[in-house]
């Protein structure tokens, strides 16, 4: 082992695991004994009532898949569809086959309709809420057009109707590729507003989450874009339930959920800023879409509930202790969070490999997979707290930490 690669401090007692620092320093520290209550209490208490929360799942890759990256996604369906129903369990809804699940970073069209479809079934059967991502991926190549576009997404806002689910209509590259303006957005979204069969979710995501959709609605000004955005829900009355908003800039949402037509809903997708805009002020509230509720869900379910029963400060006290976690999984490079969120699946026990379509589980370093389990540890996020010491360590192993 390097020089650098030293113990910064003695073992205490068996549990004490050693974990790598940004610098390579390796470093002491103790896991909790313990769970925290919300992860282990009873599940099933009923839907959530004063936001609507979504969390945008993550996929579970088949491990034993002869598969490679760039080529066809490999999923392990038990297990992916086993992780939807916890989150139903804990009275949140899914976001299914959103960014949190690697659309057009691992997972494939062909993937994400299948994805969907069962999805979809499964949540018909456990009586949970669903919302579905249509977008353009299935594109080969450089879009001829916005009409290509166009068609590209009503096949798969087709798919997602056809599978009894509510569709978000996810940010297009292909569409930020070939607009030359804000009229093109307003012609496309348009044509998808009105086939829509049920009310949509217009989705915001900003380049911090995917540097393609640098200039999304027709312009870099933020403020310029936010016209169109607003726009276009002006000229479609009714047929918007809500917009998810991921530009990570609370100012921002606040201002633009203020100014959102009556009866449309701001799903926050700030995974920095979530609690105080799920909290809200004196004007309004966010309801939430998050990625980062995929490895909190327990801990973000029994904060609304308090939430539910009138007690902000509580809520806002259980949430923002969750913020240091999200902001580390989701520090920049922002669209590879991912990787932390499988880590903590895995760690949780919710399936039994860090393993990832696209092999993405490469795309952050062992330094910060370590802190990702440390701050989660301290959260009290893992049902196991053994189990998850356990598999960090053989992680750590693998890759030259003695155990």
């Amino acid at each position: 082992m390097s020089a650098r690669a030293h113990d910064a401090g003695h073992a205490v007692g068996d549990r004490a695991v050693r974990l790598p620092g940004p610098d390579g320093v390796l470093r002491t520290y103790v896991p909790r004994a313990e769970p925290a209550p919300a992860v282990t209490g009873p599940a099933g208490r009923g839907p959530l009532t004063s936001r609507t929360v979504l969390a945008a799942a993550h996929v579970v890759a088949d491990p034993f898949a002869d598969t490679h990256p760039g080529g066809p996604a490999a999923v392990d369906w038990d297990a992916t569809l086993a992780f939807r129903r916890h989150l139903w369990a804990h009275g949140l809804g899914v976001a299914e086959a959103m960014d949190t699940a690697q659309r057009g970073m691992g997972l494939d069209w062909a993937g994400a309709a299948e994805l969907i479809a069962r999805s979809a079934a499964e949540a018909r059967a456990s009586g949970g809420r669903i919302v579905c991502g249509a977008g353009t991926d299935q594109l080969a190549g450089p879009a001829t057009g916005t009409a290509q576009v166009r068609a590209a997404y009503e096949e798969q806002l087709e798919t997602v109707e056809q599978a009894g689910a509510q569709a978000v209509l996810m940010a297009s590259r292909a569409l930020a590729a070939t607009a030359r303006g804000p009229e093109d957005y307003r012609d496309v979204y348009g044509h998808l507003l009105r086939q829509a069969a049920q009310p949509v979710i217009l989705h915001w995501l900003g380049p911090v989450f995917d540097p393609a959709l640098e200039g999304y609605w027709g312009s870099t000004d933020l403020d310029a874009a936010t016209e169109t955005f607003l726009a276009i829900l002006s000229d479609h009355p009714g047929t918007v339930d809500g917009v998810k908003v991921s530009l990570l800039d609370a100012d921002r949402e606040v201002r633009l959920r203020r100014r959102l037509p009556d009866g449309v809903r701001c799903y926050t997708g700030d995974d920095f800023h979530y609690p105080e805009l799920i909290a809200g002020d004196a004007h309004g509230f966010s309801h939430a879409l998050l990625g980062v509720f995929d490895p909190l869900a327990p801990l973000a379910a029994e904060a609304v509930r308090t939430l539910d029963a009138g007690d902000t400060a509580a809520f806002r006290a259980a949430l923002d202790a969750t913020v240091p976690l999200a902001r580390h999984l989701f520090q920049a490079p922002t669209r590879y969070y991912k990787t932390g969120v499988v880590l903590l699946a895995w760690l949780a026990g919710h399936q039994d490999h860090f393993t990832m379509v696209g092999g993405l589980q490469s795309a952050r370093s062992l330094p910060h997979l370590a802190r990702a389990y440390e701050l989660a540890d301290g959260l009290g996020l893992f049902p196991d707290p053994d189990l998850a010491r356990d598999r960090i360590e053989r992680l750590l192993a693998v890759h030259g930490v003695p155990r």
